[in-house]
């Protein structure tokens, strides 16, 4: 996607004479003037079988295109709330090529959406995200509603979509207005996604468009339509692609070998879904988990003038993040500080410029600075200006990581897990001499640069040449104290090094990165280096922090897992089913833990999924 990067151009709309909400950008409205709820039931609900249909089912999928308002969602929503045999969960998967701005949307919802749905309505505007490219997940009923948005045009987005769908909303401006939102090509790109049995429904009744929807599959007649409308469409699919069922059945019990950040966010996004989790973890058998001691660290995401994959997985990473961590007990909780990224020089300072000005990313989630905006806001003088994220978290690792593993349905052991071993429908964790130390029928390798070690033993690493490549890469960095740097920065800075605000321990600063280390020690040379790095962010003004002396201040090492593209290896084997990947996250576990975890929570329970298909193919494991 990112070769033909567009920006997204958020919503704008006017009230017609006859109080409709009007786009002038199509010359259209966004729903029939006999009144937006009678239609979503008429034509959407009722033209799809519901809610008989979902009636019996664990899990239903929609999908929609064309979000606007949401007033199909809230419908939809509502319609399950009041059946007693609902599914247990609703799924629906909207795709948006010009959302609303949060407070427009608020004030639009609060006018269109009454009674019941007020409330729903109020739920929806509280979660609405930024206007950025991708896909945006939100959660309802404690997660038994979720809503998958796809910001981006129909055409462009629906190619990467990954889901199950059960039943289709076709809800786009007039086809001769809005052209790509009813097109053959996305016609099939969507069928691509029916389950079987699948229905359609949309307000238009072209012959266009019925012809199109007859090429993807559909079957296809006009029904009677709704307020002035003569005519809808309804249809079924013929026959869906046949798709491998995301579990097979029986228990749903995983064994997660790793208790880090990949260990965590994979358990705790299982055990939301109801699964139970078994994790094994080599660190808590020696008494000295993974980030014990590591007083705080960074999550910012990363920007590029062709949104690229590594952008785009971590602004869904950060995005995720805070949305999982942010009700999490303080101590563990994401403290959103914001975060300055510092150019290197005044050259760079302009193709910044530019980039944020091809990519038109709202302000809220990053502008530039100059260093007189930069230093203000760190409450400290900085080296130079650059981009300021307002999104940036300061994080505990240690405490992340335990509060994530204290959830319902998670148990911890000690043990190193040398290999696996299948048995029956399942796998067996054996330790080196052999003992079984757990089994399940999954398995998810989340043990960083140890998971190689693993699937060599196991017999499985053959198949996977990037995961032979995998190496482990040695880091430190160090505690300062606050009262060198006048009580430490306000906000995350960043650039050659990092410096972050005081955690209650102390500022940190890094970090180093060591190739071909044996060990992973702080030392006196590491803290050299890292408080030089913290010195040039600040521009070296600080005479208390030139004081302070190497080797003698408290600080952290540990190891990253690296994979070639320094992107992670995420993903069911594809020659092993059951066993499940979550290693190679480098230097941005925080950034891909919550993403990643949701991603095979996603995959096991069948649900849309969290990351478009061709960011799922770059980090599936090979």
């Amino acid at each position: 996607m990112s070769d033909s990067y567009e920006p997204l151009i958020p919503a704008e709309a006017e009230i017609d004479e006859q109080g409709r909400l009007y786009c002038p950008a199509y010359g259209d409205v966004y729903h029939s003037s006999a009144g937006a709820l009678g239609q979503a039931r008429h034509v959407f609900l009722n033209g799809n079988g519901l809610p008989a249909r979902w009636r019996g089912r664990d899990v239903f999928t929609v999908c929609e295109t064309g979000f606007g308002l949401g007033l199909n969602f809230l419908a939809l929503w509502q319609a399950w709330r009041e059946d007693p045999a609902r599914p247990a969960r609703l799924h629906v998967l909207s795709i948006e090529g010009h959302p609303f701005r949060r407070d427009a949307l608020a004030a639009l919802l609060a006018r269109y959406a009454h009674g019941s749905q007020a409330d729903l309505a109020a739920q929806l505007a509280a979660q609405w995200p930024l206007p950025l490219p991708g896909l945006h997940r939100l959660e309802f009923e404690g997660g038994a509603v979720t809503l998958t948005l796809a910001f981006g045009r129909a055409e462009a987005v629906a190619p990467w979509l990954d889901a199950r769908v059960d039943a289709y909303f076709l809800d786009g401006f007039a086809p001769d207005r809005n052209p790509g939102m009813w097109s053959p090509a996305l016609m099939q790109a969507l069928a691509r996604l029916a389950a079987p049995q699948a229905t359609v429904a949309t307000w238009s009744s072209s012959g266009a468009l019925r012809r199109a929807l007859d090429e993807a599959g559909f079957e296809v007649r006009r029904a009677p339509g709704f307020g002035p409308k003569w005519h809808m469409t309804q249809g079924v699919i013929r026959a869906a692609r046949p798709r491998p069922a995301p579990w097979p059945g029986g228990e749903r019990h995983a064994l997660v070998v790793g208790a880090g950040l990949a260990g965590a966010g994979v358990s705790r996004a299982l055990a939301r879904r109801g699964w139970r989790v078994t994790v094994v973890d080599a660190g808590r058998a020696g008494g000295a988990p993974v980030h014990a001691g590591h007083a705080a660290a960074a999550l910012t995401p990363v920007i590029a003038r062709d949104d690229n994959a590594r952008a785009r997985l971590s602004r869904a990473g950060s995005l995720c993040a805070q949305a999982r961590w942010s009700g999490l007990p303080p101590s563990a909780a994401p403290r959103v500080c914001g975060t300055i990224q510092l150019e290197r020089d005044a050259g760079r300072a302009s193709a910044m410029a530019d980039t944020l000005a091809a990519l038109r990313f709202p302000e809220q989630w990053v502008r530039q600075v100059d260093r007189e905006e930069a230093s203000a806001l760190a409450g400290l003088p900085v080296a130079r200006g650059g981009v300021f994220f307002p999104h940036g978290m300061l994080i505990r690792p240690g405490a992340l990581i335990d509060a994530l593993l204290a959830a319902d349905g998670i148990g911890v052991l000690g043990g190193e897990v040398a290999r696996i071993a299948r048995e029956g429908g399942g796998w067996r964790a054996l330790d080196g001499a052999g003992r079984e130390l757990a089994r399940a029928p999954a398995v998810v390798l989340a043990n960083a640069a140890g998971s190689r070690a693993v699937l060599q033993a196991s017999g499985l690493l053959d198949p996977l040449p990037r995961m032979a490549q995998m190496h482990a890469l040695a880091g430190e960095v160090t505690l300062v104290p606050p009262g060198a740097l006048d009580g430490g920065p306000r906000c995350i800075i960043g650039g050659e090094g990092y410096l972050l605000p005081d955690s209650g321990d102390g500022c940190v600063a890094g970090s180093t990165y060591v190739h071909g280390a044996r060990a992973a020690a702080v030392s006196a040379e590491g803290q050299r280096v890292t408080l030089g790095k913290a010195a040039g962010l600040l521009g070296r003004r600080f005479p208390g922090l030139e004081a302070l002396k190497p080797g003698a201040l408290p600080g952290w090492a540990g190891w990253r897992a690296v994979l070639p593209g320094r992107l992670p290896a995420v993903g069911e084997l594809p020659h092993a089913p059951g066993v499940w990947l979550a290693a190679g996250y480098a230097s941005r576990g925080l950034s891909w833990s919550a993403l990643m975890g949701e991603v095979i929570g996603a995959a096991l329970a069948g649900e849309p999924m969290p990351l478009e298909s061709d960011l799922l193919r770059l980090i599936g494991p090979r």
